[in-house]
């Protein structure tokens, strides 16, 4: 496979990385494309040119704690950009030590929660008739993982976007479900410098410490399994802008002919939709039984997207 290599620029901190896209004729070009380890940026040429790819990934197959990802991306001049992952992004178990790479000028000694954290951050500016699709692999926490995210996009008018927020409930073939110790998401939309949507979600373990028996899972407090279950799949979609309206109006039409119906057993995947901003936000909740009823429910909710991307292109996102 034929890839843009990054530039890797020795005043970028560890873990950060930059993408600036623009489109030059009828070819989107990268005038920047640079990236420091643990966090890798590669750019596979496509066919049509009028799209790019950038595939946000890392080195050593996950994230340890004390990494931090920083990531900014900038998409320009009508340039529609895909940012994937290969694979899901695994994060690993809290130890006591952080990786040297990522700590260095990045941390503050007198918090060793903040330490100990596994985060990554995304700040996506989007100019008119650009488009940033961000659809990512999901999430999947080890035991007593801690994970933090933040996502920002920001819209001039015109611009386009969808954001896939997605996680797992673990190594369920390890018999890990639900048994992270955090994982906390921010996803924040802002057009023209005024934001209109902010979602939020934690989800974390009760931990209480007793002198006698020490840290314990209080008995009175429910667990994230039983909060969550029987579903292990869970996704926040937001989608905005001219070039998603063929993803909203079938979004419309699934939900115009949902039938309620009272169940014995729950269903593979329940999902829901809510207007933000007078309409101009849509934001899609999504739960199933398994990953791949959700990976399925995904491709299929987001397929008019190939018209605006391609069927190649777009087939690299839930391949």
């Amino acid at each position: 496979m034929n890839v843009v290599v990054p530039t890797v620029e020795k005043h970028i901190a560890a873990g950060h990385g930059r993408v600036t896209c623009s489109l030059d004729g009828v070819s989107v070009v990268f005038s920047e494309l640079s990236s420091t380890y643990p966090l890798k940026l590669l750019s596979p040429r496509l066919a049509h040119n009028d799209v790019a790819i950038v595939y946000v990934m890392n080195y050593g197959g996950g994230l340890v704690c004390g990494d931090r990802i920083e990531l900014q991306v900038r998409a320009e001049g009508g340039s529609r950009l895909l940012l994937l992952s290969q694979g899901s992004t695994k994060v690993f178990k809290v130890r006591s030590s952080n990786r040297a790479s990522t700590r260095l000028g990045n941390s503050t000694d007198d918090n060793p929660l903040e330490n100990n954290a596994t985060t990554q951050c995304l700040d996506v500016h989007v100019a008119p008739t650009s488009a940033v699709f961000l659809l990512p692999d999901p999430v999947t926490c080890f035991r007593s993982a801690s994970y933090t995210q933040v996502q920002r996009f920001h819209l001039s008018k015109g611009a386009s976007m969808v954001l896939l927020d997605w996680f797992t409930s673990g190594r369920k073939s390890l018999g890990e479900e639900w048994v992270f110790s955090r994982y906390f998401s921010v996803n924040e939309v802002n057009v023209d410098g005024r934001r209109v949507a902010k979602d939020i979600m934690l989800l974390e373990e009760p931990l209480y410490d007793d002198p006698v028996v020490g840290t314990h899972w209080p008995r009175s407090r429910r667990s994230l399994g039983d909060r969550l279950k029987p579903y292990s799949c869970y996704a926040t979609l937001i989608v905005c802008g001219p070039l998603v309206d063929g993803v909203v109006a079938q979004l419309k039409d699934k939900l115009g002919s949902l039938t309620v119906l009272a169940m014995v057993a729950p269903p593979r995947v329940l999902w829901g939709m809510t207007l933000v901003d007078d309409g101009n936000i849509f934001v899609i909740r999504v739960a199933g039984l398994e990953t791949e009823d959700v990976k399925n429910w995904l491709r299929e909710s987001l397929r008019p997207l190939e018209e605006v991307v391609g069927i190649d292109t777009y087939r690299k996102a839930f391949s």
